[in-house]
């Protein structure tokens, strides 16, 4: 599915649906901007676009197959820019789902590819067709409200990750269960899903108009300094939600083994108390004569066995084994 927004600067309006057999008329003006977003694509509509505009053969190839992480590419009239949005769900097994955004950058247009739905995507279009506040602006502008509107959504992700590390926490020293390791393990693997998704796309803007950027009109460089700013605070977040889970997952096993080994000093006690009492009942248990016809044989072995076993227990508290 191909949608087009057109700003005619002439008329200051956007048009929608406009006919791309024109557009090289569309594009004469410089002071117009195009945007056109594919959505939910195949092979045929990606070739045909990328003909349109005459793309490098690679990014059509990124654009089909995908790309595993955020890049910029400059080509000799426009950038290439991949970027991803996620999509949190706590119940399923993987908890983030990435869906990848394929962005061609020029100099009067910009065309976005996208396999699903995107909210940041679909929030700027919705505005573009109610005025041009958003493209009249220039096509830097337009990627910056895009792609602010995909980081915009990372911040209700890491607040929840946020709450779940402490309920963990509380969780380790209060009532462990044996889902807090299962817990501990989807948590590390969230956050480091995010910060994958996160490092790469903070690279692209990291050095607005340097060597490893690309160009911003000096008009919008704030809104894409802000940008830097919030995905700079998502990064350090994740960075330290990444400790916390890592701490709590190495004071957790430390717990399991103090437990363990406490259960295993109780057990040792009770078998070293227990073996010299096996080998006394085990002695007259022996199926040979053993002067036992007094009565009060019996209860004398018994207190003999009571005595040492309280020996053993005065001797290992003596010795702080208990």
């Amino acid at each position: 599915m191909i949608k087009t927004y057109l700003y005619d600067a002439q008329a200051q309006s956007v048009l929608h649906d406009i006919d791309l057999d024109r557009t090289s008329e569309w594009l004469a003006n410089k002071d117009n901007l195009l945007w056109i977003d594919l959505y939910d694509y195949n092979a045929k509509e990606a070739s045909y676009i990328c003909k349109v505009f005459d793309f490098h053969p690679l990014t059509l190839e990124d654009v089909l197959h995908g790309s595993p992480r955020a890049k910029v590419d400059h080509y000799d009239k426009y950038y290439f820019f991949v970027f991803h949005a996620l999509r949190y769900d706590e119940e399923s097994d993987n908890e983030l789902t990435i869906f990848e955004l394929d962005v061609f950058l020029g100099p009067n247009y910009i065309v976005t590819m996208h396999r699903s739905a995107l909210p940041a995507v679909g929030r700027v279009a919705y505005h573009c067709l109610r005025g041009p506040k958003y493209m009249d602006r220039g096509p830097d502008y337009l990627v910056y409200a895009i792609v602010d509107g995909i980081i915009d959504e990372y911040f209700p992700i890491v607040d929840r990750l946020g709450v779940r590390i402490d309920e963990l926490e509380d969780e380790l020293y209060i009532n462990p269960v044996r889902e807090t390791t299962d817990e501990i393990l989807a948590l590390k693997r969230t956050i480091l899903l995010l910060r994958k998704t996160v490092l790469p796309q903070k690279r692209i803007f990291s050095n607005i108009n340097g060597r490893y950027s690309f160009e911003v009109n000096p008009n919008n460089q704030p809104y894409y300094l802000d940008l830097i700013d919030h995905i700079e605070r998502i990064n350090d977040t994740i960075d330290t939600y990444r400790d916390l889970v890592n701490s709590a997952m190495d004071t957790h096993f430390s717990l399991i083994s103090n437990k363990t080994n406490e259960i295993i000093r109780v057990l040792t006690i009770i078998s070293t108390i227990s073996m010299p009492l096996t080998v006394i009942t085990g002695a007259f248990g022996m199926n040979v004569p053993i002067p036992l016809e007094q009565g009060w044989a019996f209860f004398a072995i018994w207190g003999g066995m009571i005595f040492l076993s309280a020996g053993m227990l005065y001797l290992f508290r003596q010795k702080k084994w208990l």
